[in-house]
């Protein structure tokens, strides 16, 4: 009994031990500047910062997090690792946000130098362990011990290296260099500028998504690629496997819940077919997602296994009984609705504050009555296309807007005239682009791939059309969203601001309106900026702006029964000097009559079977 008491008190001064270090490293952090943040702000523990699993379309049951307080210094570029730092960032926040704790900017004359160190589980001895990065913006180095283990150009995807080779014994470092450009470069950079103003932005430089761990086999699966096929009611699996041998086996086990409903082998390098019987059907009505256990089997024994999902859905066109050419969803007329989404935080810029407010915005679009989101020139993390696909919204996907022709670095487009790329830039587009495709090939909530946003970096518009359609057929293509238009793509996508217009219609493929709207209301306490916010008309008060949005709406059905497939309304939320969102920057006001939007919102939906 004494024994027990005694263990008993050990753990309580344990625990409380546990708190006083944890509250040591708090302190070291909060939120820099005095922008307006978000209620989650208020939620960060820098020991578990945004903890929940990174990539859930492939998972595996081992994994550790190593977001939280890192070491950072900003020096001149080309200059030797620092042999001191400035001070702690909050890792994954980029260095310009509040939630970085520093809110500096870096500049293309300087880099940012990140210093980290972590232990290896010994469970984890023998295993090839793969060091993850969600997505660091825009060149990263990397060292292990002191060791370059690698490097990667590109702001908006994963990417990862085996580190099992330089791993010593008790505790590991980890350091990063990071160097953006920005608006200074040719690489894609969506909205960020070096002077934000109007609809530009924030620079976001260096780590912002999850940096993470995890353990693998020698022989393991880098990716899977499902393709459905709701007319032969089957799917395809293709997995690419690192350091196969002769006769390895792809497992497939599809489960409806918890009950088998099919299984397939096949052996490596060998696409794999699976049938269902009266499969269920995906739709932003009825998100039904099938769960995946994939295996690598050789000789009988299970050497690797990762958890997936898939969902039964098709996109496509065709021409209704009055002529005009739609979208269809599941071979089904389908209106596609929603709004611009620019995806940008007030404490966390690129980044939200919590999974569980990344997953705020798709839960308030649903609420609003939209079935579709347009991802605006930029891309998420894994997570926030998996809330997309478990609750049921379609995705337009941008490119994340770039390059060097004179026309885009000074923000100056010309209606009806490509761009002039360098190589370089034209390469760097290429090479990111289809990246940013592999990363999200099997997340079904995406259904429009689009290149261009308006003439924002517009060039070949044709052959980068081709090329994307070629590559990925099951999608729609949107060459060139509000931009310079070309015969190529499936879509013309018009932009009319503030009020719908139809000007101009094509016969042979789908018609949209791509961007419309921008009613902006202020709304003190709440903005980002004293002054000089902007919108393309603005009102005093909510019962104004619901009016206006009722207006435009009502103005848009009748352009529904007449052509248009799909309408994208701006935006989401306020983002910066920007105040023509549906709620406030801080995601705190909802900036309209809800249920007057949802009504009129699913009315403009529904016109399509009128």
């Amino acid at each position: 009994m004494h024994y027990q008491i005694n263990q008993r008190k050990m753990k309580n001064n344990y625990f409380l031990l546990l708190l006083f270090i944890s509250s040591l490293v708090s302190a070291q952090w909060k939120p820099a500047g005095d922008k307006i943040k978000t209620k989650w702000a208020d939620e960060i523990n820098t020991s578990n910062v945004l903890a929940e699993y990174p990539r859930p379309i492939m998972e595996r049951s081992s994994w550790k997090n190593l977001n939280g307080l890192w070491d950072y210094a900003i020096q001149q570029k080309d200059g030797a690792t620092p042999t001191k730092f400035d001070g702690k960032i909050l890792v994954p926040f980029a260095v310009e946000s509040s939630l970085s704790g520093v809110m500096k900017e870096v500049g293309d004359a300087n880099e940012l130098w990140y210093n980290t160190s972590f232990s290896i589980p010994k469970s984890w001895n023998g295993k090839d362990i793969l060091l993850h990065f969600g997505a660091v913006d825009w060149k990263a180095d990397i060292w292990v011990n002191d060791v370059k283990v690698g490097s990667h150009t590109g702001g908006y995807t994963p990417f990862s290296f085996n580190i099992a080779p330089f791993i010593k014994g008790g505790t590991q470092k980890l350091t990063v260099k990071v160097w953006d450009p920005t608006s200074n470069g040719q690489q894609p950079r969506g909205k960020q500028v070096n002077n934000p103003e109007g609809i530009w932005y924030t620079p976001v430089t260096g780590i912002w998504q999850t940096v993470w761990l995890e353990p693998v086999a020698k022989t393991s699966i880098e990716n899977i690629k499902t393709r459905p096929d709701i007319d032969s009611n089957s799917v395809l699996f293709a997995a690419s496997l690192k350091n196969s041998n002769y006769g390895d086996i792809i497992d497939v086990t599809v489960f409806d819940g918890t009950q088998q409903v099919a299984h397939e082998q096949a052996v490596v390098n060998e696409e794999l077919k699976v049938r269902l019987n009266s499969p269920k059907l995906w739709s932003p009505e009825s998100p039904f997602l099938y769960d995946v256990k994939v295996k690598v089997v050789r000789k009988g024994k299970v050497i690797d296994e990762v958890k997936s999902y898939f969902a039964m859905r098709k996109m496509s066109m065709k021409r209704d009984e009055k002529g005009i050419v739609r979208m269809q969803l599941n071979n089904k007329d389908y209106f596609q609705f929603g709004p611009l989404d620019q995806g940008w935080w007030p404490d966390g810029l690129y980044t939200a504050p919590s999974d569980e407010a990344l997953k705020y915005d798709i839960i308030k679009t649903k609420e609003f009555g939209y079935n579709m989101i347009r991802k605006h020139v930029k891309v998420e993390p894994a997570r926030w296309y998996t809330h997309c696909d478990q609750l049921g919204i379609l995705v337009w996907q941008d490119m994340p807007s770039g390059g060097d022709s004179p026309q885009w670095q000074n923000r100056k487009f010309f209606d009806g005239v490509e761009i002039k790329r360098s190589e370089a830039s034209e390469a760097t587009y290429r090479k990111e682009w289809k990246e940013i495709m592999d990363y999200l090939y099997s997340y079904p909530s995406i259904v429009v791939w689009v290149p261009f946003n308006e003439a924002w970096g517009q060039f070949k518009t044709k052959e980068i059309s081709d090329w994307t359609k070629a590559y990925d057929p099951t999608r729609l293509v949107n060459s060139a969203s509000g931009g310079n238009h070309y015969p190529a793509g499936d879509i013309l996508d018009l932009h009319n601001y503030p009020n719908p217009d139809m000007y101009l219609y094509d016969a042979q493929r789908i018609t949209v309106l791509g961007e419309y709207g921008g009613i902006g209301l202020p709304l003190e306490g709440h903005l980002w900026k004293s002054d000089n916010n902007w919108g393309y008309v603005k009102f005093k008060n909510s019962d104004e702006v619901t009016n206006e949005y009722v207006k435009y709406a009502k103005q848009l059905m009748g352009f529904v029964k007449s052509g248009f497939s799909g309408a994208v309304y701006t935006q989401t939320t306020d983002v910066e000097g920007e105040v023509n969102g549906l709620m406030t920057y801080d995601r705190k006001v909802d900036k309209v009559n809800v249920d007057a939007i949802r009504k009129i919102n699913q009315e403009v939906i529904n016109a399509i079977h009128k």
